[in-house]
């Protein structure tokens, strides 16, 4: 599926978020964040690089034929086996629901109502850990040290999302943030007045800035 830029601007042509426009083309990849083919073990073909997410993907080969793309887990390597449902093993890659999940598991992919899919812990390198199951819900702490609490009929994905170096590649050059969409950021005290995000305020700029100052003394 063709995605369109907006380059930044709204339907009306205004640029409403700034440093945005340009790059490559990109094509969205439909991911499967519902995991819900229960009981079909699957095979991973190969991992891909996905320009719309900082995670990797994993296109898998179910036993019923069908391909569908998910999240690479952190481990997950061509030729593994994933499976999902209540009887999935316990292992990186494997989709259950949280009430038959250990208590102290790191998932990703997490569900916050059931059948919905995952909504949390979806880019590279997130997890959260599974802390408590009281009754109907499980307790979840966040990366961030939040604690959220979820029906235990939500679904998980076992493991960390994998590419958790994510952060630490060096573009090297300004082109390599232009292929990604990104675009210069400009100092507001080089612009002018007009060009300013807030134009109604004068834009100023420091004495270093404007040169050196030259002192007199006064003292003979």
């Amino acid at each position: 599926e063709k995605l369109s830029k907006s380059g930044g601007r709204n339907n009306n042509g205004r640029i409403t978020t700034r440093h945005i426009g340009g790059g490559h083309k990109q094509h969205y990849r439909l991911v499967d964040f519902k995991r819900n083919k229960d009981g079909i073990p699957a095979v991973v073909e190969r991992l891909e690089y996905d320009p719309n997410r900082s995670a990797n993907i994993a296109l898998v080969l179910y036993k019923d034929g069908e391909r569908r793309y998910i999240l690479a887990p952190k481990g997950l390597k061509a030729g593994d086996q994933i499976q999902s449902g209540v009887d999935a093993a316990i292992k990186a890659g494997n989709a259950l629901p949280m009430r038959n999940i250990p208590v102290g598991s790191t998932v990703h992919n997490v569900e916050m109502k059931p059948g919905k899919g995952g909504q949390m812990a979806r880019s590279a390198g997130a997890y959260v850990q599974i802390v408590a199951r009281d009754g109907s819900y499980v307790t979840l702490r966040l990366r961030s040290g939040e604690m959220r609490k979820v029906p235990v009929d939500c679904r998980a994905t076992l493991g960390e999302v994998g590419n958790a170096e994510h952060m630490l590649r060096v573009l090297g050059k300004a082109g390599a943030a232009r292929w990604r969409g990104v675009r210069p950021t400009v100092r507001g005290t080089a612009m002018n007045p007009v060009d300013h995000p807030k134009r109604w305020k004068a834009v100023t700029r420091s004495l270093c800035a404007l040169g050196p100052v030259v002192q007199r003394s006064f003292l003979t």
